[in-house]
């Protein structure tokens, strides 16, 4: 596999303050902090030097019993050092493990965790996959892409998506190729989703020191209610999303977060359900549940595990309960942890490096070849339709499309036309200008049918461009959102070392991924 960088801001797929922050645009600061790079990362180190040893503790007894059962399991002991730390990716539970981009995320995790360790040999770091198990999204997590062909687990469900049966997916694995004996083993031999996800991800990442964790647990919980009574007696959380929210509007830029009075969930058996206030009561909504203050915080002394964070307060949780020094985002989970950084403030828990998750388009060889032989740029690949044909015909047409030398010789001729005319009178240049508009118009209108004539010309070469086109972006979605990876793992197994082998986790470009 060889690579061919490509400059993100090219691409035309991201937002603005993800690329403002790569590229350190000033005025960003406040909004993260440390910088995501090895030379910074001892910064963050320091700050997380006194995490609670007892945290330390909890974690790894809930690994340890999450983990039950799995064979060659990790020395979770490790992590009851100070000198431990973790760099953590999260997602929901997609079914197969979902688009190509998150076993990108994955990949860039562990590489970050081997090169922190290169670069700062005293420490240690663990790579850690956040199983996003109390998401409650069961149509985000209930699709995947294979070979052309869209599955879907049907059914009516609620609830945590981590606390599903996956044996419901029995009839999914009956119709897929070759059948994959680590999802038939993961879906079938399991009780839950978060169990079966941590079984597949185990056989997959393991070996490269992985953890996955299900945070959906009293244990952790616990660690989190001071936080999880402060929001339900001060809505604190809201005020200061709001307020950072603010800043980066008057900057400019989209903000996908809205912060709600409550950030959030009731969660008990198939319930997961928003906690809103009315008036002194506490209410579930969509459920007959209400609580009074003092009875609501009474419950999250007895049952922390009923409260779920929303995405508002689950960076927090997630860096109150790991050692965490960096998380490795996509393009929007970036630009929304900035919006949380006047939270994390308030609570005084570190805020960690954030940094953009490897980005990538995989081109098979019969593909590149084709690539080739069109004489095409990987990067013009990113275009729309209409500007792939353009820069196409451009760059491989023997003649001269452009009328722009025609068309500065009409303007001159009008300015001199003009000024005849408004000496004569000066009500002429009206009628001037409107004939000069017409004709350049016209002008104009040739020129693009001398561009269609030569299309036509190339016509063969356009429908093998806009074919290779569809094929790594399918219907207009780029491959990574789309593709699910065992459209190569299945035939090639080594696949997934060759994205260790290839990708740099600290080098934010967009990875062509050539096949050799």
């Amino acid at each position: 596999m060889t690579l061919h960088s490509v400059d993100l801001r090219t691409t035309g797929q991201f937002p603005a303050l993800l690329l403002d922050y790569i590229d350190k645009k000033p005025g960003l600061e406040e909004f993260y902090g440390t910088y995501p790079a090895l030379e910074n990362a001892e910064e963050v180190i320091l700050k997380k030097a006194a995490f609670d040893p007892e945290k330390r503790k909890t974690l790894v007894n809930v690994l340890t019993e999450q983990y039950h059962g799995l064979p060659y399991l990790p020395d979770f002991s490790i992590l009851l050092k100070e000198n431990t730390f973790t760099v953590t990716t999260g997602h929901q539970l997609n079914i197969f493990t979902g688009p190509l981009y998150i076993i990108y995320k994955i990949v860039t995790t562990i590489n970050l965790a081997k090169a922190l360790k290169e670069a700062y040999p005293e420490y240690n770091f663990v790579p850690v996959y956040w199983m996003a198990s109390e998401d409650h999204d069961f149509e985000e997590i209930a699709t995947f892409h294979l070979f052309g062909h869209t599955h879907k687990w049907t059914g009516e469900h609620s609830g945590a998506v981590g606390r599903l049966n996956p044996k419901e997916l029995a009839g999914i694995l009956k119709q897929l190729p070759d059948k994959p004996l680590l999802f038939t083993k993961a879906y079938l031999e399991n009780n839950t989703l978060a169990d079966a996800v941590r079984c597949y991800m185990h056989e997959l990442f393991g070996q490269y020191g992985l953890i996955s964790i299900d945070a959906d647990h009293a244990d952790l919980k616990r660690h989190f209610l001071p936080v999880v009574r402060q929001e339900l007696t001060q809505s604190i959380s809201e005020k200061l999303v709001t307020t950072t929210t603010t800043k980066l509007n008057s900057q400019g830029y989209h903000t996908p977060l809205h912060a709600r009075e409550i950030n959030l969930f009731y969660l008990e058996n198939d319930v997961r359900e928003r906690i809103t206030k009315e008036g002194d009561l506490f209410k579930v909504l969509n459920t007959e549940l209400s609580f009074t203050q003092s009875e609501i915080l009474d419950l999250s002394e007895k049952h922390p595990e009923y409260f779920s964070p929303n995405v508002i307060l689950r960076p927090l949780y997630e860096e109150i309960i790991l050692p965490n020094l960096a998380y490795i985002g996509g393009p929007s989970e970036v630009p929304y942890w900035m919006q949380l950084k006047g939270v994390f403030d308030h609570f005084q828990v570190p805020f960690p490096m954030l940094m953009p998750r490897n980005f990538a388009l995989y081109i098979t060889g019969h593909q590149c070849k084709k690539a080739k032989k069109l004489n095409i740029d990987y990067k013009d690949l990113f275009l729309d339709e209409v500007a792939l044909r353009k820069t196409f015909i451009e760059r491989n047409t023997t003649h001269l499309l452009s009328l722009d030398e025609q068309k500065e010789a009409f303007n001159a001729i009008f300015e001199a036309i003009l000024e005849k005319a408004s000496a004569v009178d000066q009500t002429m240049e009206g009628a001037v200008k409107a004939e000069q508009t017409r004709l350049l118009n016209s002008l104009k209108h040739l020129e693009k049918r001398i561009v269609k004539a030569e299309e036509r010309n190339h016509e063969s070469e356009i429908e093998q461009l806009l074919g290779l086109k569809n094929k790594l972006f399918p219907n207009g979605i780029a491959q990574e959102r789309y593709d699910n990876f065992l459209n190569f793992y299945i035939n090639d197994p080594g696949f997934i070392q060759r994205l260790f082998d290839t990708f740099d986790p600290l080098d934010f470009k967009y990875n062509v991924l050539l096949e050799k």
